[in-house]
């Protein structure tokens, strides 16, 4: 036996049985403590950059919006070159309110489609596969 404690490869092992399992059972048990340290520590980096990422995203969007807005302000003013500028902010507006319209009465039907929440077909399925353990478990 070595001064590690563990026996060498083609070596006689000169401790009990009970010995043994203790000790493969300790490290076992050691190695899974390890495992989830390891686990925990990844996981925490992700979430800290998961959360950079929202973050980054959520600043994009933002300036997305900003941007949209200043776009808005230019089609605007070019239209005022036209004709008023009551008259040009007023076409704009309706523009913008039908597309919203327009998306909104989209989403909603997309919605409705989605409803209920429940994943139906896999409810039917699993009803279905218990009938039949059932009907089999009977004969």
């Amino acid at each position: 036996m070595t001064t590690d404690g563990f026996s060498r490869p083609g070596s006689p092992a000169q401790e009990p049985v009970g010995d043994l399992v203790q000790r493969a059972s300790q490290q076992l048990s050691q190695l899974v403590r390890d495992e989830m340290r390891l686990a925990q520590a990844e996981m925490t980096e992700k979430g800290k950059r998961f959360g950079k990422g929202g973050g980054l995203f959520g600043g994009a969007g933002l300036v997305g919006v900003l941007t949209l807005q200043a776009l808005v302000a230019t089609v605007i003013a070019a239209l005022s070159l036209a004709v008023d500028v009551w008259v040009a902010a007023l076409i704009v507006t309706g523009v913008l309110a039908a597309v919203t319209a327009l998306m909104a009465a989209l989403g909603k039907q997309q919605v409705s489609k989605a409803s209920p929440p429940a994943p139906e077909q896999t409810v039917d399925s699993v009803k279905a596969d218990m009938a039949e353990i059932k009907e089999r478990a009977q004969r």
